[in-house]
């Protein structure tokens, strides 16, 4: 029979205080180094510690950022999802709106981690507040 092998003190006292303080952690930096927390959250490929980009996510559901877009970040990866050129909405009658939702919507921390793990249309279409608009534009596209 395997068994996993066990954790020291130590490692369970680490990693306790790793969750413990991650949502500090988070907050921290956006305080200390905006600069570096609004590349990291514009960076949708490199990866990061799954319980930290967690704790980002929720931050952003809980609280947003200031200078956070999402519409910047987050909506040129779902239009990808739906098969849509940036360039073909960008000139579009409903694009303000479009932003608009983006930028109000409830979830944009779960968004930003769907579209961090390259999720798929599917997916994005149960939560997205644009996904009917954008899939009237891709029938059109």
């Amino acid at each position: 029979m395997n068994q996993a092998p066990k954790t020291t003190w130590w490692e369970r006292l680490c990693e306790g205080s790793y969750r413990a303080t991650t949502r500090r952690l988070v907050r921290e930096i956006e305080a200390e180094s905006p600069k570096v927390y609004s590349e990291m959250l514009q960076d949708l490929k490199t990866p990061l510690e799954p319980a930290f980009e967690r704790e980002v996510a929720r931050h952003l559901d809980r609280s947003g950022y200031r200078a956070f877009v999402p519409a910047d970040t987050l909506m040129p990866a779902m239009l990808q999802r739906f098969g849509i050129e940036q360039a073909c909405v960008s000139d579009h009658v409903s694009y303000p709106s479009l932003r608009g939702n983006c930028n109000a919507c409830p979830v944009a921390g779960y968004c930003w981690g769907a579209m961090r793990r390259e999720a798929g249309v599917d997916e994005c279409r149960a939560f997205c507040p644009n996904a009917a608009a954008f899939e009237r534009l891709a029938e059109t596209a």
